[in-house]
């Protein structure tokens, strides 16, 4: 049993359930759609006690991960860390603001919807992909 007013749940999913690559990320995109889903349901059946469940869906992120991906894709392909950054914004469809969000942006954000000063947010989902998404 959960407790009035006891909590905050935040899913991490990633703007690849709107976005999937059917040739490289499917089963991924598809588990984080359903990620999506459940959080949501779980925040309707949750506020009434309480408990604030909220989704955040990360598009790229500078990770020493993608640093060290940029630098081979340069080193296969004989372009420089720039182009080869750029090909991958491009696989993307392009990636407005001109970077992934540093892990100190996706924290801070966490770190808000945890905080009394989101005490009325539920149910949502915030994307801080840099513009990557269309809107449709």
């Amino acid at each position: 049993m959960v407790e009035a007013g006891s909590g905050v749940v935040i899913h991490v999913t990633s703007i690849q359930r709107q976005m999937p690559l059917h040739d490289a990320t499917l089963p991924y995109a598809s588990a984080k759609a359903a990620l999506r889903t459940y959080s949501k349901g779980l925040a309707n059946e949750l506020a009434p006690k309480g408990v604030r469940v909220n989704a955040v869906s990360p598009g790229g992120i500078q990770t020493g991960a993608y640093q060290n991906f940029v630098d081979l894709l340069a080193e296969g392909n004989k372009v420089t860390r720039d182009e080869a950054e750029q090909t991958i914004f491009d696989s993307l469809g392009g990636v407005p603001l001109g970077r992934f969000a540093r892990t100190q942006e996706i924290a801070d954000l966490i770190g808000f919807l945890v905080s009394d000063r989101a005490s009325s947010i539920a149910g949502a989902e915030y994307v801080i992909d840099g513009g990557t998404v269309p809107t449709v």
